[in-house]
């Protein structure tokens, strides 16, 4: 009899120390699940804490937009900010203003884009504006917009700085051909008024000829050719946008020309090469990235409140052998 009570015994307190321990690992899930919940919960508050700004590029893979790209997330890492990058896959200014339609439809926190000469460009800032969403122009500026602000190079001494380029070399005097990346970019318009303003004063030059490249190497070749048929003693041409030197040069050879002496923008890696062969002169260099770190610091001053340039010109340098 005391051997069936201890056997019973035995077993309520096995069955006590099963309930315990189903209890004990019940609450450790259940704690662990409450965990889990809360760090999922701080994530997504982070997540929905972060500024979503749209980038718009003048064409997608240009380099020169891909270094402002990596400007802007490396500055933008730090804010507390994303970016969305986005733009033409060839420049097309059509359809600049159609992915600028599409992000403010999307109501982003902010947009950076390229300033375009047009009106529906001016329309789209200010309905962009109108729903309390800050544009900043990068590269180049559409002044005549509610742009909050302008940031890149200050083209028109940027052009200055060409025109100085050309005039402070004697051997470069002469006719002179420009090539222009977009008859419709205020930064194009801007270096060549800069430009213009010192070679009209500058006795011996003289600019016979203005094409334009569409951003195109191909099409920079191809307009320095009929260039040259027309102006066979052009001594200087000028390319305005990032691949335009490299297609003069290639103009050149394909044309069977002499030596002529060739200036450009941006530091792409077939123009270094070119000054390298001493085909190029010199090459002035903007400062994409930044450009893109500076428009996004700009934009952490307006989330904040706080006082802001509205113009915030960015550094040039001059490249040459």
């Amino acid at each position: 009899m005391a051997k069936r009570k201890w056997i019973i015994g035995l077993i309520v307190l096995a069955a006590i120390f099963g309930y315990v321990i189903v209890r004990f690992l019940s609450s450790t899930l259940a704690i662990e699940r409450l965990v889990g919940q809360l760090e999922t919960g701080t994530d997504a508050g982070q997540q929905q804490s972060l500024k979503h700004v749209v980038l718009i590029a003048q064409e997608l893979d240009n380099p020169f937009w891909r270094t402002v790209e990596q400007g802007a997330k490396e500055a933008a890492a730090q804010r507390d900010m994303e970016i969305e990058y986005t733009g033409p896959i060839r420049i097309n200014p059509s359809e600049q203003m159609r992915l600028l339609a599409k992000a403010i439809a999307s109501k982003p926190d902010a947009i950076l884009t390229q300033g375009i000469n047009e009106p529906r460009y001016d329309e789209l800032v200010g309905r962009a504006m109108d729903q309390g969403i800050p544009v900043i122009t990068v590269d180049s500026d559409a002044p005549d917009s509610r742009r909050f602000a302008y940031v890149g190079t200050d083209n028109r001494a940027a052009g200055v700085q060409m025109g100085e380029l050309v005039v402070h070399g004697s051997a470069y005097k002469g006719k002179i051909g420009i090539i222009l990346g977009s008859e419709l970019a205020d930064n194009q318009r801007k270096r060549l008024e800069g430009f213009r303003s010192i070679i009209d004063k500058a006795s011996g030059y003289e600019i016979v000829d203005v094409r334009s490249s569409n951003i195109s190497r191909i099409e920079a070749a191809k307009q320095t050719k009929l260039m040259l048929s027309e102006h066979p003693d052009i001594r200087t041409i000028i390319g305005f946008s990032a691949w335009d030197a490299a297609g003069i040069v290639e103009g050149l050879q394909a044309a069977n020309k002499g030596k002529i002496n060739v200036f450009g923008f941006d530091d792409v890696e077939a123009t270094r090469r070119a000054i390298a062969h001493g085909d190029i002169v010199a090459t002035l260099v903007q400062q994409p990235r930044e450009i893109g770190a500076e428009a996004v610091s700009i934009l952490q001053q307006i989330f904040a409140g706080e006082p802001y340039a509205a113009t915030q010109y960015t550094s040039t340098k001059v490249l040459e052998q």
